[in-house]
C-alpha cells in the first residue's frame, strides 16, 4: 500500500491538487504496478511563513521577488 505525503506551501487550487493526486497515482501504477485503489496520497499545505529555504522564510523570499 503506497503512502505518499506531498508538502507544499498554501495556494494550490483544488483542481491542481486533484491533478497532483492523479499524476502520482498514475506514476505508481505505471512504474511499480501499484493498484490505484491501494494508493494513498496526502497533501499538506504549509503557510509560507512556516517554510524556509535558501536561508529565508518563503514569505520573505516572495516579497523580494516583487
Amino acid at each position: 500500500m503506497p503512502y505518499v505525503n506531498v508538502q507544499i506551501t498554501k495556494g494550490a487550487s483544488r483542481e491542481q491538487k486533484a491533478e497532483i493526486v492523479k499524476d502520482i497515482t498514475d506514476s505508481l501504477q505505471r512504474v511499480l504496478g501499484k493498484k490505484p485503489q491501494h494508493t494513498h496520497i496526502v497533501i499538506q499545505e504549509i503557510e509560507p511563513q512556516d517554510w524556509g529555504f535558501a536561508g529565508m522564510l518563503t514569505d520573505d523570499w516572495l516579497k523580494q521577488q516583487e
